[in-house]
């Protein structure tokens, strides 16, 4: 099966990346850690700009946006998994720690951005591990309260945020 993925140089992408058979390693610190620097291993080699992201039990949600002359987020993805099996799978006690492929979403306008990053940050809720979007401590949304674009108690009696396809 050949998949279509959208090639735009420079763009933004919401992505979907999905633990095997959603087996609940990510749900441990220091697999979250380990993918952090992993990731940013990965993006002294090919940079990109990590604008928001969730990392769950079994999967995580981010949003990139890729350098002007570049498109290629596939191949950062295929280093990420890659790495993070070679630094963790014997660790963990399987051979394969991720689903083969990953969703992926070109954004299309900030209004598409904006309900994409909602989506990220209210996640955790959405799968009923927290009660509010600031108890869940593996997300960006940490970053945007500090930089003054969410307000602590951001999410909280709000409906809605759960609607982006995941």
């Amino acid at each position: 099966m050949q998949y279509r993925r959208a090639h735009i140089s420079g763009g933004s992408f919401f992505f979907t990346v999905v633990t095997h058979q959603r087996c609940p390693w990510l749900a441990e610190p220091d697999m979250v850690k380990t993918l952090g620097d992993v990731m940013r291993r990965v993006r002294t080699e090919r940079p990109f700009e990590t604008l928001a992201m969730v990392v769950m039990p079994d999967h995580l949600h981010c949003i990139w946006r890729l350098p002007p002359a570049d498109a290629d987020f596939s191949t950062r993805w295929l280093l990420i998994k890659q790495h993070m099996t070679h630094r963790l799978a014997g660790r963990i006690g399987v051979r394969t720690l991720w689903q083969p492929r990953f969703w992926e979403h070109a954004l299309r306008d900030e209004a598409d951005l904006e309900t994409h990053t909602h989506y990220i940050h209210f996640n955790p809720v959405k799968h009923g591990l927290v009660q509010q979007v600031a108890q869940w401590p593996y997300s960006t949304f940490h970053r945007f309260v500090k930089s003054g674009v969410y307000l602590p108690d951001w999410g909280v009696g709000v409906e809605g945020l759960s609607s982006v396809r995941e």
